[in-house]
């Protein structure tokens, strides 16, 4: 065992009891990206959740999801999806220095709505009530009219990643993301785990009850990133200090819950 996996799992746990301690709990949720059929990638996220018993919320991209995909989630209780936009398509001027996004500036927001729509129903259609009536943006980024709009067709849960929007009712956010994207993509590695997870949960101490969203990508994980979901599960999925509220109510809940 390395010194930072150590230091990772003693610093977690620490949190958690201080949250016990004061017969409080962490509340988690897991976002994970880009779904649209079965991998054996896939298969090691399932089993993960089964066996921690924990939801996992798979951002499928509709125009390229498959029946297959709505099989093998169709008995799987702690799995549900979310929207990906519709093709995970940039539309941006990389050029200009624009960041990545599809559902961005440059998009005709009649087409585009059009196009959330048909995806949407297309969800619905292969998931059922899997579904939850919620929009994850590609890259995490959308353009303001847009996300003003998605309740108009029947999408008013979002989730983008860590302040990128601005909170709003039923808007349920990701905060830590455990993939390296620059250069060589892979885990992120202990020492930035645990700085990231330590930034957040000392945040709870004094911000209420907003989730701490675990953000995944199973496309592009390597084997540490699977070992990490191992160790961070085996004591965030069960210490008295923590929680992981069914996904469905979690979306639904906020609005009451900022309310207060």
């Amino acid at each position: 065992m390395t010194q930072d996996l150590q230091r990772f799992r003693d610093e977690l746990t620490a949190h958690l009891d201080w949250f016990a301690n004061r017969n409080r709990k962490v509340r988690f949720w897991w976002r994970d990206d880009d779904a649209v059929e079965p991998t054996p990638a896939l298969e090691r996220m399932l089993d993960l959740a089964g066996r921690h018993g924990v939801d996992i919320a798979l951002a499928v991209i509709p125009k390229d999801a498959t029946r297959a995909l709505a099989d093998r989630l169709c008995d799987e209780p702690h799995a549900h999806v979310l929207q990906h936009g519709w093709q995970h398509k940039n539309f941006q001027r990389k050029d200009l220095g624009e960041k990545a996004a599809e559902l961005g500036s440059r998009r005709d927001p009649q087409e585009l709505m059009g196009q959330l729509a048909e995806g949407k129903a297309r969800l619905e259609d292969l998931f059922g009530d899997k579904l939850i009536a919620a929009m994850v943006p590609p890259w995490n980024r959308i353009d303001a009219e847009i996300s003003r709009r998605l309740p108009e067709i029947g999408l008013p849960g979002l989730s983008t990643f860590t302040w990128h929007n601005f909170p709003r009712a039923h808007q349920v956010q990701s905060h830590v993301d455990i993939i390296k994207w620059k250069k060589q993509v892979r885990f992120i590695g202990w020492e930035s785990a645990r700085l990231r997870f330590d930034l957040q949960l000392a945040r709870r101490r004094n911000t209420g009850r907003e989730p701490l969203g675990l953000l995944t990508h199973h496309l592009a994980h390597d084997e540490g990133c699977f070992e990490f979901l191992e160790e961070f599960l085996a004591i965030a999925a069960h210490h008295e200090g923590a929680e992981w509220p069914d996904v469905k109510g979690l979306f639904d809940g906020l609005s009451a819950l900022r309310s207060r």
